[in-house]
């Protein structure tokens, strides 16, 4: 019995190649059959990437450079080797997606973004990428796919039938809600209508954007550009125009042929009806119930507007008032997050003699996010000079808040004359005190800028860089204690001090990690990167600050605030007038040592080399006699005298009112040896009352210099 049902199945054209290929076992197929990845992909504009988290390596096929329009050439592994063809506004939306998706834990993403063609235009593309992490979670690669969307957001093509029509209008609704999603602020929006793919997307011939300005309407965007009318940049809400028609009645305006243009607004038309238009959308733009602007949409062609296209029509413009009001609400955050960071920033800095100095803050582009981070810049007495850099934990105004306040109170204990460790210690203090979960990191450098001679502290901040003169650049290692208010609550407030020399042309260079802080990328790297940065930027100081925050922080735009503090010692040595201090507690060699380090070295800086032995053993002798035979801290300051007769000038100053004794020591004394060593090394010693305490100084005459 025949199944006619089947015969009539394999009679259909859609079976015949299945039947004819069932009659012929043996028919040959293409040499390349099946088509292989790389064939498909290539032939589909589509190419495959594979990012290697670590080391920061990228690799792209052949089909993925030819999506991005780059030749093989031109691509190094690196990924800075895209800011080329990606515009800078398209990478850093772009950097933003997939930073955020390798925080929070994601596992793929997938973005439209532009690029820009050998003509200077600009194209849709696609990418998606999977993410890949370790056994903790830590993402190490990504590996995905590039595919050009030109045709897909960029189709030109007008639909013929209605129901065609109907589904390119419903598609140029969620193309266009799609390409604003990821915009961010107002430029974003207004840069994607200045597009002039952005009129073929939307399927029309001209289109503008106004927006509400102070009771006025300004032209934003219009494209082509050309088209541009003189007289419509600025324009009153009550003018006859189609876009102040619909700002002020809150209504859609269609107009569907050219008499209705030259009826309803004739200024318009004779201004308009050279280019060929004939007809046109104007649709409110309105976000929580009131008008923030208007879309204009023209065609060339004369049109009924259906309801159905009506109702697609107004859903856009729901749609781009709602990406509007974000991005104006992020600008106005953002506005006010910024402006606040910078109240709480010294207002300017104090001009240093022997000393130049460049500062520079750049906010975090996340909305109302305020930063923590701050620099200062301390004028001290005897020709000195403190440099503050710090960051708070958190992104909120709480941040803002316990740095301005640590920022004034850092400023106060410098002032008062405390030393380096002391100042830190007392300001970890205070942040403890203050009752918050808050903690902060921070470096502070003392310098005297006539040795040369810098004091540094840091509480748990990044290491600062050394620039020679010679443009070569270095990691100072220095050593550090707990962040502030950590180390007064869990460990000793204990803050060693580093002593080092800044000689004349160096640059000490102080910044946060949002300058060298790259997601899923090891802060060594970010180190080594910066110190080539500096390396190879310009010697005038203001420059190279414009440098480290547009090459060293451009890419991370959007992940942290950042400060930077550039302090550079210019001039040659001084012959006189510097003085250096050190505080050291009982039991703290630590203490001791920093101060041995300081004299060692401000004796050096001013020519007295010859004698350095002496003055240091003499230190160390009047030192240890304050802190054996009185209770608490002894303080030592080395300075130099200028006159008839060079001299280095050593002060031990205690809280004892108790006069040393010299004494003669017996044969097997242990004792009574250091002050006859005073008398006998220096050229004049004695004692000097000190309100609660004391001072016992010495005097060293040096050779002056040549």
């Amino acid at each position: 019995m025949v199944d006619r049902g089947a015969a009539d199945r394999d009679a259909t054209p859609a079976a015949a190649p299945m039947r004819d290929a069932a009659a012929r076992p043996d028919a040959s197929l293409p040499d390349d059959w099946p088509a292989g990845p790389g064939t498909s992909l290539a032939l589909n504009r589509m190419g495959s990437f594979d990012w290697d988290l670590d080391s920061g390596r990228l690799h792209l096929d052949q089909g993925a450079l030819a999506v991005l329009r780059m030749r093989p050439e031109e691509f190094d592994g690196d990924p800075t080797s895209l800011l080329g063809p990606v515009p800078r506004a398209e990478s850093a939306r772009l950097d933003t997606l997939i930073s955020t998706a390798l925080k929070d834990g994601s596992d793929s993403y997938g973005a439209y973004f532009r690029v820009r063609d050998a003509d200077g235009s600009l194209c849709w593309t696609h990418t998606q990428g999977h993410i890949r992490r370790d056994d903790r979670g830590r993402p190490c690669r990504v590996i995905g796919i590039l595919r050009d969307a030109t045709d897909e957001l960029g189709h030109s093509a007008r639909p013929s039938g209605p129901e065609e029509f109907h589904r390119h209008q419903t598609s140029v609704v969620e193309r266009t809600t799609a390409a604003l999603a990821h915009a961010r602020t107002v430029q974003d929006v207004i840069d994607f209508f200045k597009d002039p793919r952005s009129v073929e997307h939307l399927g029309s011939d001209l289109l503008v954007l106004g927006l509400v300005e102070t009771g006025r309407i300004h032209l934003v965007a219009e494209g082509p550009a050309e088209h541009y009318i003189p007289g419509t940049l600025y324009t009153r809400v009550d003018d006859n125009l189609p876009m102040s028609d619909v700002i002020r009645t809150v209504t859609p305006r269609f107009i569907e042929s050219r008499e209705e243009w030259a009826a309803c607004y004739p200024w318009l038309w004779d201004n308009i009806k050279g280019i060929g238009i004939c007809s046109a959308a104007y649709l409110p733009l309105v976000a929580q119930g009131r008008p923030i602007g208007a879309l204009g949409i023209l065609y060339r062609d004369t049109r009924g507007f259906t309801q159905q296209e009506r109702n697609l029509l107004i859903a856009l413009s729901s749609s781009l008032a709602q990406a509007l009001a974000r991005a104006m609400l992020f600008d106005q955050e953002h506005d006010l997050a910024e402006g606040l960071q910078q109240a709480m920033l010294p207002r300017r800095i104090p001009d240093i003699p022997g000393a130049q100095i460049a500062v520079r803050y750049r906010s975090a582009s996340m909305g109302r996010d305020v930063g923590g981070d701050w620099y200062d810049v301390v004028p001290l007495p005897g020709g000195r000079v403190g440099a503050v850099i710090g960051d708070v934990q958190g992104h909120d105004t709480q941040a803002a808040a316990v740095m301005g306040q640590l920022r004034i109170v850092l400023r106060a204990y410098a002032t008062e004359g405390h030393a380096p460790g002391t100042v830190m210690a007392r300001a970890s203090t205070f942040l403890h005190e203050l009752d918050t979960d808050r903690f902060a990191t921070c470096s502070y450098a003392e310098a005297d800028l006539s040795t040369g001679v810098v004091q540094l502290v840091r509480a748990g901040h990044i290491d600062p860089l050394l620039r020679h003169a010679d443009g070569t650049c270095r990691r100072l290692p220095v050593a550090g204690g707990l962040p502030l208010g950590l180390s007064a609550e869990f460990g000793p407030l204990d803050y060693p001090v580093t002593t080092m020399e800044l000689d004349p042309g160096e640059t000490l260079l102080m910044f946060t990690d949002g300058l060298v802080e790259e997601p899923g990328a090891d802060l060594d790297e970010g180190m080594r990167k910066l110190v080539a940065v500096v390396r190879d930027g310009p010697y005038e100081l203001q420059s190279l600050a414009d440098r480290l925050c547009e090459t060293a922080g451009g890419e991370r735009i959007g992940e942290d605030d950042m400060a930077v503090l550039l302090l550079r010692r210019h001039g040659a040595p001084a012959r006189g007038g510097g003085r250096l201090q050190q505080h050291i507690a009982p039991a703290d060699p630590e203490a001791l040592s920093a101060a041995r380090h300081m004299i060692r070295a401000a004796v050096r800086a001013w020519g007295a080399r010859e004698r350095s032995d002496e003055i240091e053993l003499v230190a160390d002798e009047l030192v240890t006699n304050a802190l054996l035979h009185t209770e608490g801290a002894a303080v030592v300051t080395i300075r130099m005298l200028t006159g008839p007769q060079r001299r280095v000038r050593v002060e031990v100053e205690d809280r004892s009112s108790v006069l040393p004794r010299r004494r003669e020591p017996g044969e097997s004394g242990v004792s009574g040896r250091g002050l006859l060593l005073v008398d006998r090394l220096a050229d004049v010693w004695g004692v000097e009352p000190r309100g609660t305490g004391k001072s016992v100084w010495c005097e060293f005459v040096v050779p002056g210099r040549h």
